[in-house]
């Protein structure tokens, strides 16, 4: 175990493998969660089941043994839904182009990680932006959960109303939010993917769940592998969503970096040793998710729970990459639990995997302490970001929302000096972008 210097950690193997299977429970739902989500894309669940645990492990092992970080990788909650509401279902773009510009997008973040550019982009985008693009994706998931649990339901004159609170699904997908709420109140590990279970066992004794059995061979990864349309890609359209997709990616990856190794004592001087290999990590992960058939890779927060349990190397994200492999073998378990129902003849609800979309949510919510909303130079473009995302059904609008008011505002109040210039270039983007789509 040289290669993860455990004695210079002051950590041991057991230590590793209880951190690495703290952290793999705590981000298990990703396995239950992302096939529901890109299929409603249109893309074959099956395969990107399969797509998910190879990119997860693969992104775990490159950790782990190229960076020695106790940091585990899986596809981004956020990210998915971009890529399934906003640029699929909400642009009218295929599955298969999405993919292409997931893989454009792993390829820019590749060479920026490579050169000083990364630091750049990063360092332009003030920080009360950054939040609250945290914030106002994470009500955009709530609210998608909150429609997956039928807890809200279309309505004609409101646009939304109160779902059916006594209907049958309903009140599993309520017993499944109180089981996780309960859970993570008390700080039990897992407690996301204990709701999601204990949800989908009593829906089963309900016969609101189909039990379809919990071993088999891995699904097929041909209906996603490779499976890029390249047609189209040279337009503004292609390269808002692109620079989207790099953005999120870098403030999801910098941000869970410097939070765990600021919990694990990882830094140096202040400054995080071997950055430039975890971001490769992250570059590379993304590009082969994207040929294998799932959406943006990256580092995952809840890696700091195996942290909190005594992780400190590699190792501890070398274990998550197994469990990641082990769980190719689970896939019928996989599609009972994330099974959708009929509400009614017009709603399909997931009350299994809802509550777990909910509470992400709200924990991702919390970000919005950290804004300074007394000055409204910087709590306006954060507030329209956090508004409009969720109220325009799409991340982009949002995402445009602030960075185009940023500059603005920031100009109006005679302090445009404080906007760094490529703040303004992104800006003239996103303003474009809307002007060709126009």
């Amino acid at each position: 175990m040289r290669i993860f210097s455990l004695d210079g950690h002051r950590t041991n193997v057991r230590t590793e493998l209880a951190a690495g299977l703290t952290t793999f429970l705590t981000m298990a739902y990703i396995i239950f969660v992302q096939p529901q989500v890109l299929g409603a894309a249109g893309m074959n669940e099956g395969a990107v089941f399969t797509a998910t645990c190879l990119a997860s492990a693969l992104g775990c092992f490159l950790m782990g043994l190229l960076a020695n970080y106790p940091i585990a990788q899986a596809p981004l909650m956020g990210e998915n839904f971009f890529f399934t509401y906003t640029v699929v279902l909400g642009m009218g773009v295929t599955w298969q182009r999405a993919l292409a510009l997931i893989l454009i997008s792993g390829l820019v973040f590749l060479v920026l990680t490579l050169t000083k550019m990364r630091e750049a982009l990063v360092n332009c985008v003030p920080a009360s932006l950054k939040l609250a693009i945290a914030a106002g994706i994470g009500l955009f998931v709530a609210l998608i959960g909150l429609q997956g649990a039928g807890l809200v339901i279309a309505n004609p004159s409101t646009l939304v109303k109160l779902g059916p609170i006594t209907a049958k699904p309903v009140l599993l997908a309520l017993f499944g939010f109180g089981v996780t709420a309960a859970l993570s109140v008390r700080k039990v590990r897992g407690a996301i993917l204990a709701g999601i279970l204990s949800t989908a066992v009593l829906g089963s004794c309900l016969g609101l769940v189909k039990f379809n059995g919990v071993f088999s061979a891995p699904p097929s990864l041909a209906p996603t592998f490779f499976k890029f349309d390249l047609t189209g890609l040279l337009s503004w359209n292609s390269a808002s969503i692109v620079i989207i997709f790099l953005f999120m990616t870098l403030f999801d990856t910098l941000g869970t970096l410097v939070g765990v190794a600021v919990q694990a004592g990882l830094l140096v001087d202040g400054k995080l040793p071997r950055a430039s290999r975890a971001l490769l990590c992250d570059a590379v992960s993304t590009t082969a998710g994207a040929c294998l058939g799932t959406s943006t890779v990256s580092s995952y927060i809840e890696s700091a729970t195996g942290v909190a349990q005594g992780g400190r190397t590699g190792l501890t994200a070398v274990t998550v990459g197994v469990l990641f492999l082990a769980s190719l073998f689970f896939s019928p378990l996989v599609r009972s639990v994330s099974a959708g129902m009929a509400l009614d003849a017009r709603t399909f609800i997931h009350p299994v995997t809802a509550p777990a979309l909910i509470l992400v949510g709200a924990l991702m919510m919390g970000v919005v302490k950290r804004i300074a909303w007394d000055d409204l130079t910087e709590g306006l473009p954060a507030f329209l970001t956090i508004a409009t995302i969720p109220f325009t059904f799409n991340i982009a609008d949002g995402i445009a929302a602030g960075f185009v008011s940023y500059p603005m505002l920031k100009a109006c109040a005679g302090k445009g000096r404080e906007v760094p210039a490529l703040m303004w270039v992104l800006a003239a983007v996103f303003l474009l972008r809307y002007a060709f789509l126009a």
